[in-house]
């Protein structure tokens, strides 16, 4: 296992980390996954063995039994806790009131201390929002998330799924009130959702954010498992739960160049999949998910395949997202400078 620091601050995290949204099974959740205790400590136990040292889970993943499971593992396990990174979200529905839901102050401090009882632990080292909250002021949200952390609750502050003028709003907030500000972005991002790389990527790398792709095999997409032309395997999260989208007839070609890499390095196209995210230089640390211990061994063999050059300019081609405004404007302009830079 490598290490990566984690965005601008002293911290170093493996660059596979454990998702555990197949753990519980409860409600919605069980076309992901309905891993129970014993599973979900053997997943754990064999990632820390591997080297991972962040887990990954989130209040509303299985209505909270993920946290419970992740606890109890982590309990059971008896790992030194400081080798061991925990992290956690907040923002989704998790009661049944009005207010159990959101960004506001209020059901920011009752979901940290309702997250901590499910995990066992009296901080987490990453507390996260779940996404944006239109109806809460940033202002508010933000200083929520710096009390959180003031109190011990929680190490570091990160966000999900937020639009990069957005995080670049609560940043600026944090900035001028001397309040913790974001370290992480976790942000969908597969070799078939490069959509991070138009505006979320530049900011992060602008502002020293760490990126922890979610979902990097685009929910078992690019698994090896599905051709396209025919359902997936029976029992297959993508067969019940089509997410995240993904551009079906682009996918096609870029599950082409995965198999032939994937023949030219005798891995299997997951393996492939994420040594390619790997492969990104402002990518901190990739969220592997499993349902099953062989699907969980084969991803954290992963971080031992290098691809050349040349197999990851073939799945650069392949995935590489069409030209969009202003994108293609900005990079006219910047060949315009090119020839007198060069004189410099």
């Amino acid at each position: 296992m490598h290490y990566r620091r984690f965005g601008h601050t002293g911290l170093f995290v493996s660059e596979l980390s454990l998702g555990s949204m197949t753990f519980g099974g409860r409600g919605f959740w069980t076309s992901i996954g309905q891993l129970g205790a014993a599973e979900a400590q053997t997943f754990i136990g064999t990632a820390l063995d591997a080297g991972v040292n962040l887990i990954d889970t989130a209040d509303v993943y299985s209505e909270g039994e993920s946290e419970r499971l992740v606890g109890e593992a982590l309990a059971a396990l008896k790992r030194p806790r400081h080798e061991i990174l925990v992290a956690t979200k907040c923002r989704g529905k998790s009661g049944p009131g009005l207010n159990d839901v959101g960004l506001s102050r209020s059901h920011i401090l009752d979901s940290i201390n309702g997250s901590l009882h499910r995990l066992k632990l009296d901080h987490v080292d990453l507390y996260q929002i779940h996404g944006f909250d239109a109806e809460t002021p940033l202002e508010e949200t933000v200083r929520a998330l710096d009390d959180v952390v003031r109190s011990g609750k929680a190490r570091y502050v990160g966000f999900c799924n937020l639009q990069a003028w957005q995080a670049m709003k609560a940043l600026d907030i944090a900035q001028a009130e001397g309040l913790s500000r974001f370290v992480s972005a976790q942000v969908y991002y597969s070799i078939g959702g490069r959509d991070i790389e138009r505006e979320i990527v530049p900011f992060c790398q602008d502002q020293g954010l760490a990126i922890l792709p979610w979902s990097p095999l685009a929910g078992g997409l690019f698994t090896g498992k599905y051709d396209l032309e025919h359902p997936g395997p029976h029992g297959a999260r993508r067969t019940s739960f089509d997410f995240p989208p993904v551009d079906k007839p682009r996918a096609k070609g870029i599950l082409q160049a995965l198999r032939e890499v994937a023949q030219e390095t005798a891995a299997p196209v997951s393996r492939v999949a994420l040594a390619w995210l790997l492969s990104k230089p402002y990518v901190t640390s990739v969220i592997v998910g499993a349902r099953t211990k062989g699907q969980l061994d084969d991803n954290l063999l992963a971080t031992d395949l290098t691809l050349t050059f040349g197999q990851n300019a073939k799945l650069d081609d392949a995935s590489a997202l069409p030209p969009e405004y202003p994108g293609w404007m900005l990079a006219r302009q910047a060949g315009e400078r090119a020839p007198a830079a060069a004189r410099i």
